[in-house]
């Protein structure tokens, strides 16, 4: 396995300045090279015809260059270098022809015989000559004739180019594309150069590395920061839930929310959002859509089950609280058992700190064991959740975070922030369960530190940081993939649970405590087993 030197983006802003006249330099210089790369070489014969003229030529000649270039407009050092083709051709024929008399003395039988002609002499002198008559003709544009415009795309570009995990840039140049993107692509309004930047991340095939208008970033920072201006949905991607085939599932609709009063539930399909289907919609623009003024109506079409209907609902400012918690008594026992169920909805700032005073609170009314509920909880803050499995472990690795070289970093409890490492521990996940949900089940899984319920995650095993641009926008870009303490790598797989729930187990926690109470009902867990692992 190899280790990665390069620092890892998994801050949810990092804000990039814009590019120094010295590195605009640098990237003018690169250019120089992408340009001419991909030029297909001369024939060799012409070469060498071309340049055997040469010798019969002027200095000053323009008319002997069969690719028409003027040599008055080379550099001084190209235009000595034509004049002395002679001398110069003598020099390299017989310094080669040396060397190979040298290295056939050397051999065994003496033989000895000249390869090296005077033909085969133009074609290497010929070609170095084409090659430094193309760079001297090319003039890079001076960071003095780059638009604002320009400088905002090579913001982005950069960016991409710094943090993306997949440096082969799924199979392309990357300078290339940049220098054909300021030569072909409009960027005269801001509105072109974000479409341009737009292409250009299409070129990942990674629907998870975005651009983000301004307005989109400051929503998605607010969102993480503990609050929202929406009608309180956390919604997933296409097919995450029920296997829709089209629309946009709810994953949790947030506890005294607009979404939850008009009875929004988790699994039900967002078919429309004010009239625009969300049939081909993206997950990003369908979230952006619910948030907005607060006060201001939005038209949703539901379907919940097989019945649709139509809600409007106004949106509000939620506090978006991360941790629900209550205690169950379980009777069988001399004394009554009790588990605290701890629901986790989403991984914001305030995350790790809710999930320790959850536990602090629980167990004040002697709880004993717990359960963590992360079905439908679609990730957050890649260090919260960091931050919350350290609370369980005392000791083991988290995370694998890897590139395509390898591991490049991992991410291990120590036991300084251990505060319930001993207790029994069972996690619930569901299709929903996604990002930081899943680096969290799977450290747990993987450590034996907890028994895992529930149906297979949703699978992305890819983290994202967001960057900020000099203009109030942004990207989210993919900075790595990760593996699970066994290495395993989740991407479009999931985390795969110990045992199942019954399907018709409820996702609140009173529904948890009644199917553990009730042992006749459809949905009870043995509570006496629930910890068991065999």
């Amino acid at each position: 396995m190899a280790t990665c030197s390069r620092p890892l983006f998994v801050s949810d802003s990092a804000s990039s300045a814009s590019p120094s006249r010295a590195s605009l330099r640098r990237l003018h210089t690169v250019a120089v090279v992408s340009i001419w790369e991909p030029l297909p070489r001369p024939p060799v014969r012409a070469v060498a015809w071309r340049f055997s003229r040469t010798k019969q030529c002027s200095r000053r000649s323009t008319e002997c260059l069969a690719s028409g270039a003027s040599v008055s407009r080379l550099t001084r050092p190209i235009r000595r270098m034509l004049s002395r083709y002679s001398s110069l051709m003598i020099t390299l024929h017989g310094n080669l022809s040396r060397c190979y008399k040298a290295m056939s003395a050397l051999r065994p039988d003496g033989a000895s015989r000249h390869f090296m002609s005077a033909g085969f002499g133009r074609v290497v002198l010929g070609v170095v000559l084409v090659m430094s008559i193309s760079a001297a003709s090319y003039t890079a544009p001076s960071s003095s004739a780059l638009t604002e415009e320009n400088l905002l795309f090579l913001e982005a570009w950069r960016a991409v180019d710094r943090a993306y995990y997949d440096k082969s840039f799924n199979g392309q140049s990357w300078f290339r594309y940049r220098e054909n993107a300021l030569r072909n692509e409009p960027m005269n309004t801001r509105e072109e150069t974000y479409a341009a930047i737009k292409k250009m991340l299409s070129t990942l095939d990674d629907p998870f590395t975005r651009f983000l208008e301004p307005e989109k970033l400051k929503s998605l920072r607010s969102g993480t920061q503990g609050a929202l201006t929406g009608v309180g949905l956390s919604i997933s991607y296409p097919m995450a839930i029920n296997g829709s085939p089209s629309g946009v599932a709810v994953m949790t609709a947030t506890p005294g929310g607009p979404a939850e009063k008009a009875g929004i539930l988790p699994g039900d399909i967002i078919l429309a959002i004010d009239d625009r289907s969300t049939e081909d919609m993206d997950i990003y623009d369908a979230a952006e859509r619910l948030q907005g003024p607060e006060g201001s109506p939005v038209d949703l079409s539901i379907r919940s089950g097989t019945n649709t209907r139509h809600v409007v609902l106004k949106r509000q400012t939620v506090t978006l609280n991360p941790v629900r918690s209550r205690m169950c008594e379980i009777p069988g026992s001399k004394d009554s058992s009790k588990i605290g169920y701890i629901k986790l909805t989403t991984f914001n700032q305030n995350a790790a700190e809710s999930v320790k005073e959850a536990i602090k609170t629980l167990r004040d009314n002697n709880v004993k064991s717990f359960v963590l509920d992360l079905r439908n909880n679609s990730g957050g803050l890649f260090p919260e959740g960091i931050q919350i499995a350290k609370i369980w472990m005392d000791k083991g690795v988290i995370v694998y975070i890897c590139d395509s070289q390898g591991v490049r970093d991992i991410y291990e409890a120590d036991g300084a922030d251990t505060i319930a490492a001993s207790e029994p521990l069972v996690v619930l996940v569901n299709k929903g369960t996604a990002s930081a949900s899943e680096i969290l089940a799977g450290a747990l899984k993987d450590n034996k530190r907890a028994v895992v319920y529930g149906e297979p995650t949703y699978g992305k095993g890819k983290i994202q940081s967001v960057f900020g641009l000099s203009d109030g926008s942004g990207l989210a870009v993919t900075v790595a993939r990760y593996e699970t303490p066994a290495h395993t790598d989740i991407d479009k797989v999931g985390v795969i649970p110990d045992r199942p729930l019954p399907a018709s187990f409820p996702t609140d926690e009173d529904g948890f405590c009644s199917c553990l109470r009730d042992s006749t009902a459809a949905c009870n867990l043995n509570a006496a087993q629930l910890f068991a692992r065999s």
